[in-house]
């Protein structure tokens, strides 16, 4: 996933990665704000639909599939990240012959809730 061209462009980092419950790093960038403090909502999607497809991955059995993608995502935007890393904390809640269902929580670097998602996810052969 950090290998894809969006996601290496963003700098997304893996703090964690087990199985169901993986967490994503975003460190701060400017370049990524609406004003140089405060993250562009976009961002903020990006980073938290990929932590939940990590969540989906982490604990996925690749005999059974490796065609993906997110089939839906409800966001909260609940706070902002002022010239902060982005922390997602991402963990898979039930996993069905194909779909993945993801809970996401975004938080700035003192924890501070940023947005909650939750999410669904395909897997299929």
């Amino acid at each position: 996933m950090p290998s894809t061209p969006f996601l290496s462009g963003l700098g997304i980092q893996f703090d964690k990665y087990e199985p169901d419950n993986v967490i994503v790093r975003l460190p701060f960038r400017e370049d990524l704000t609406n004003d140089g403090i405060v993250y562009h909502g976009g961002v903020v999607a990006s980073v938290v639909d990929t932590a939940g497809a990590a969540a989906a991955w982490s604990n996925h059995d690749f005999n059974k599939g490796m065609r993906a993608s997110t089939v839906s995502m409800s966001i909260q935007y609940i706070g902002t990240a002022k010239k902060s890393d982005l922390l997602c904390v991402a963990r898979a809640v039930k996993r069905g012959k194909e779909l993945i269902f993801t809970e996401i929580t975004a938080t700035d670097a003192q924890d501070n809730p940023v947005a909650h998602a939750v999410q669904v996810y395909r897997i299929v052969p």
